[in-house]
């Protein structure tokens, strides 16, 4: 028996009726065993300021346990001008500071980008991953998830409608947990 991972998922978009919560929340319905997944909340957190680097607010002390506390990350992310959201980007940078005492270090992730257009996010996926390996996360290389036409993919309840899409995101979620089996610091 595998050992039981928390896995934070990090959702680059702060919509209440986003494509990509939808699909995180999909992801966290149908993951693996041992893998344990909750959605860290990137939406209170305030603008990056090196001011506060000594003192943060209490939401950035949080968020940074929170991270901390993850065996793993996971990001869920739109495409916004072929980069990956302000609002992730933030999150990553909150959470990165000060130098020396990031909270991202070590922590095998991946990411699954998806959007309304063919290209499935794949500039996001891209630009987030080249961050992620300069904090010394170790992101997962294979399979590479862009979900394309991600807005025609759910039914009322949140659940994929494709089969197709189904089967590749639980065989994402599979090669993920084995990701971090074979990388995790823990």
């Amino acid at each position: 028996m595998a050992t039981p991972r928390n896995v934070a998922v990090l959702v680059g978009s702060l919509r209440k009726d986003s494509i990509n919560l939808k699909l995180a929340k999909a992801l966290i319905a149908m993951a693996p065993q041992p893998l344990k997944m909750e959605i860290a909340d990137i939406g209170q957190l305030p603008l990056f300021s090196q001011d506060w680097e000594a003192a943060p607010p209490q939401a950035v002390v949080e968020f940074k346990e929170r991270v901390r506390a993850a065996d793993a990350v996971l990001f869920v992310t739109p495409e916004y001008n072929r980069s990956m959201p302000g609002v992730l980007k933030n999150a990553i940078d909150v959470a990165s500071r000060p130098y020396g005492q990031s909270a991202w270090s070590g922590k095998p992730g991946a990411v699954v980008s998806a959007s309304p257009g063919a290209v499935g996010g794949f500039g996001a996926n891209h630009h987030l991953r080249q961050s992620m390996v300069f904090l010394d996360v170790p992101m997962m290389a294979q399979p590479e998830a862009y979900i394309g036409s991600a807005h025609k993919l759910f039914d009322a309840n949140g659940g994929i409608t494709n089969d197709s899409t189904r089967e590749f995101l639980q065989k994402f979620l599979q090669a993920f947990a084995q990701w971090i089996e074979h990388n995790s610091p823990r």
